[in-house]
């Protein structure tokens, strides 16, 4: 590619089945969705005008094909998706709560995006971004786990930042310990880490998630977010934390929150261009604010890459929400 790539993440990409009402019948429909965490990311990225690349493997079958159909309509290149006529893509049926929450099946025993091998990656892609971004989906399954671990390898050692985003699946792990113990393996490699607070003290062990903010610093990155749903995030730093309050918006599903939040993180960090560890507290908070403006329009709709919100609705959306709640006068 020609153009100097700013994020490219590697992972799952997979189709969102969100559950969207009733038939006549009063069976359940399921409306088809293009997702998966690393494609909803590279989503926000893309809307906000940066240079995006997913890496990863469907099957070669109707899901695969939309999927990248629908990466290339969002500008994400693809060139680095393998299409696998060995393996189904994986399926994720989504089953949504009164307050947007989710329950997920998956179909993915095994899914094509395990099945992504060491020779199948790009090194120069890998290795000439200035984000790589990836997360523990890829690593429940060989031959993705290695593929995965060799491409984080890759980017450190070409000085790019590294990005994880661990986002536990309980049902697509063998077992709890296991699942601990691979999401923790890669933590001292990454440069910025978001985390839920439930996540935070599953891999710590600690009894808050501020304690486990701090354990997680401890580990290598510089820069740690956790997540907490309504109320925000808690950006920490080495030398400082704080919470930053959520937009309040009403949910309808909560499908790609996480994604989204990071997704503008991450943009802001590109956009404020200097190291991580060199950014003063107001760039960090003001990283947080955008991720939390992004999140807060992307619940107010179904799915995950179809919910993400245009660089322009966001900007609008928090000179809004500075009129009406004076407290956010500061983003």
């Amino acid at each position: 590619m020609e153009e100097k790539v700013d994020i490219v993440a590697l992972g799952e990409l997979l189709i969102d089945f969100t559950e969207a009402g009733h038939s006549q019948d009063g069976r359940k429909l399921f409306e088809q969705n293009p997702g998966g965490a690393p494609a909803n990311l590279l989503t926000v990225a893309s809307h906000f005008g940066y240079h995006t690349s997913f890496i990863g493997k469907v099957g070669n079958d109707m899901h695969g094909k939309f999927l990248k159909k629908t990466l290339q309509k969002e500008g994400i290149n693809t060139d680095a998706i393998v299409e696998d006529p060995g393996y189904f893509t994986t399926l994720a049926f989504v089953e949504i709560g009164e307050n947007g929450e989710r329950n997920f099946s998956f179909a993915r025993k095994p899914g094509a995006d395990t099945q992504l091998k060491k020779e199948e990656l790009d090194q120069t892609l890998i290795s000439g971004c200035r984000i790589f971004h990836f997360g523990s989906l890829s690593l429940t399954d060989e031959p993705a786990e290695s593929a995965t671990i060799e491409a984080v390898k890759m980017a450190k050692a070409a000085g790019v930042l590294i990005s994880y985003d661990p986002n536990y699946r309980p049902s697509l792990w063998k077992s709890k310990e296991r699942a601990v113990k691979k999401m923790k393996s890669v933590v001292e490699l990454v440069d910025v880490m978001k985390v839920s607070d439930e996540e935070s003290i599953l891999l710590t062990g600690a009894k808050s998630y501020e304690q486990a903010a701090e354990e997680i610093l401890a580990m290598g990155p510089k820069l740690v977010a956790v997540t907490l749903g309504e109320q925000g995030v808690l950006m920490a730093a080495k030398n400082r934390k704080e919470i930053i309050k959520a937009f309040q918006t009403n949910a309808v599903d909560t499908t790609g929150a996480g994604d989204s939040f990071w997704g503008g993180v991450l943009c802001s960090i590109l956009s404020i261009n200097k190291p991580v560890e060199k950014m003063e507290w107001e760039e960090i908070r003001k990283c947080a604010v955008l991720g939390n403006a992004v999140a807060g329009l992307c619940v107010q709709k179904r799915g995950g890459i179809p919910a993400i919100p245009t660089k322009e609705a966001v900007l609008e959306f928090m000179m809004w929400y500075k009129k009406v709640d004076t407290s956010f006068s500061r983003i």
